[in-house]
């Protein structure tokens, strides 16, 4: 059946940035048509969508929603579900506490402490409630309602229990005290002279969605104890066109948020849960630059180059790794919906914090992460050419030591690169300096949603296929496919997966590592290598001495 068109022109639309779609549409739907429209939810501020009918998230409020919405709503059968954890730009004392309500409730809270039967602190949410409407004829709207609290001034390297609720639902009831859960915080930025942090374990994937291949991914996940997780991007694919585009409102549905944090809750409601967006994450009815519904989802660091424009670009350092977050939508001729977004900021930002990070003797390793691949021979998406010109230059200067990117439905892994060719083979079981060796580039895009293929035999540990050329293409300005012959291709596996990072740090001096393993679903190894880097020497000046010696 055709769809009625609410929105931009096709014509026009494939001509548009998204914040071109999105002014197009507030100049052409007045706030008293959307009114008519039935299209603003309790408290919301009318705002035009960019793709099609009006969506809106409502201004973060805290503690109540408005007058008259919770009426009628007994809070004593609403139950909280969803929750998921973040850091916040301090993880040894800051964390962000999320989770959705099914319905409005009064007075939302959290309570914690450092003990299950000692939940002394209480604090009121923020609601951030969110509004889709009906996107076609046969749809019906959707309102949805998240609450965050920000907790700082936590005492590093430890446990704290908490629990969320509202008016007739308290986690600290006896009826209630099963839905508790825990968060443990990073170890302090402050540690005594020539003493190593402890080691730890993250993990990472992208492209999830909900599945029960995304489940297996998350109980195999949660078995490996990561201090936190990094997804990135292409979240649950509530938007499963991925264009940034007017059409992509016929397929949307933003209840696969709902069965996305639920999915997730599993792992995300005790492990920081640390997001990128990819090109499925822009939904753009929300807000000009399509992330204004993540931002009523989600609470990220703000500490990135322009939170607004791009709140999915941030930083954070935990224990001796400094991690950091990019939005490659900005930069992709793949799909350049968001193309030119923060006009360069981004990329200055990430000169400024890779320097940083370099400079700082307490972190040995730099792991950055985000959607679009710098590397891949997919025959679907392969390598983003946008991303090659505008960052790899930036992580070959500063020597990143891992680079993991989703978008690729697949598990590839190349060999060590600079220049954009081989600096030095890594067969699994390998071990590199990147200081030295290059960097190695992890596609980890194998988390839950439908798989990808190669065009040449899967290679991987225990079933190794080597070909030492491989024919695939990079996207180049205007979309452009640009043929090219590759020899960094090492490892390619097209089952679900993830990977997990030991860290072990070392004394100042000595190697740290950083052993990087390929997990398929029911846990199975496919792959595995090591990275080292000399430890450097940070820490206080306890002893009185005034002297901070650097490596």
């Amino acid at each position: 059946m055709d769809i009625p068109r609410m929105g931009v022109p096709e014509k026009l639309a494939d001509r548009m940035s998204m914040a071109e779609q999105h002014e197009y549409l507030r100049s052409r739907f007045s706030r008293r048509r959307a009114l008519r429209m039935g299209a603003v939810t309790v408290g919301a501020v009318a705002v035009g969508g960019a793709l099609g009918g009006t969506a809106f998230a409502a201004p973060a409020t805290p503690g109540l929603l408005a007058a008259g919405a919770t009426a009628g709503i007994d809070g004593s059968m609403v139950a909280p579900i969803g929750r998921h954890l973040a850091f916040g730009a301090e993880p040894d004392t800051q964390f962000r506490i999320s989770w959705q309500v099914p319905a409005p409730v009064k007075r939302p809270f959290l309570r914690f402490g450092k003990h299950p039967w000692s939940l002394g602190h209480k604090v009121q949410a923020e609601v951030r409630a969110l509004h889709t409407p009906a996107l076609t004829p046969t749809g019906t709207p959707v309102d949805q309602y998240y609450l965050h609290v920000s907790l700082d001034d936590l005492d590093p390297d430890t446990t704290y229990y908490y629990g969320v609720g509202h008016d007739g639902f308290d986690p600290a009831s006896q009826q209630a005290i099963s839905t508790l859960s825990t968060f443990h915080t990073a170890p302090s930025r402050h540690w005594r002279r020539g003493r190593p942090y402890a080691p730890f374990t993250f993990t990472a994937f992208g492209d999830q969605g909900v599945s029960s291949h995304a489940a297996g991914n998350d109980h195999v996940i949660l078995a490996q104890k990561p201090a936190f997780h990094l997804h990135a991007g292409d979240i649950c694919y509530a938007d499963p066109m991925g264009q940034g585009q007017d059409s992509d409102k016929v397929a949307y549905n933003a209840r696969t948020w709902d069965a996305f944090l639920a999915q997730t809750e599993t792992v995300a409601s005790k492990i920081p849960w640390m997001v990128s967006y990819g090109n499925h994450d822009m939904e753009a009815w929300y807000s000009h630059n399509g992330y204004g519904g993540e931002n009523a989802r989600f609470y990220l660091p703000e500490n990135g180059p322009d939170p607004r424009k791009a709140p999915g670009v941030y930083a954070f350092k935990y224990g001796n790794v400094g991690v950091v977050s990019l939005d490659a939508n900005d930069v992709s001729y793949e799909i350049p919906a968001n193309l030119g977004l923060t006009a360069g900021k981004q990329t200055r930002w990430l000169d400024r914090k890779l320097r940083e990070l370099r400079a700082d003797d307490g972190i040995d390793f730099i792991v950055v992460f985000f959607h679009h691949c710098a590397f891949s021979t997919t025959h679907q998406h392969a390598s983003e050419g946008g991303v090659r010109e505008a960052w790899v230059p930036l992580f070959e200067k500063y020597r990143v030591d891992l680079v993991i990117n989703g978008h690729n439905h697949v598990y590839e892994r190349t060999d060590a690169i600079l220049g954009n060719k081989v600096s030095r083979a890594v067969p699994s079981g390998e071990t590199i300096e990147p200081a030295k060796d290059g960097i190695v580039y992890v596609t980890a895009g194998a988390a839950g949603r439908s798989l990808y293929n190669f065009d040449y035999p899967d290679t991987y540990e225990g079933h190794e296929h080597r070909v030492d050329e491989v024919k695939t293409f990079h996207f180049a300005k205007g979309g452009v496919k640009v043929d090219e012959t590759v020899q960094w291709s090492r490892v390619r596996y097209t089952g679900y997966s993830f990977i997990k990072v030991d860290v072990t740090p070392a004394h100042p001096g000595r190697k740290s590592s950083m052993k990087v393993t390929a997990l398929a679903e029911d846990g199975t190894r496919i792959d595995h290598y090591t990275i080292l880097r000399k430890a450097g020497d940070c820490w206080d000046d306890e002893d009185g001495d005034g002297r901070r010696p650097r490596g």
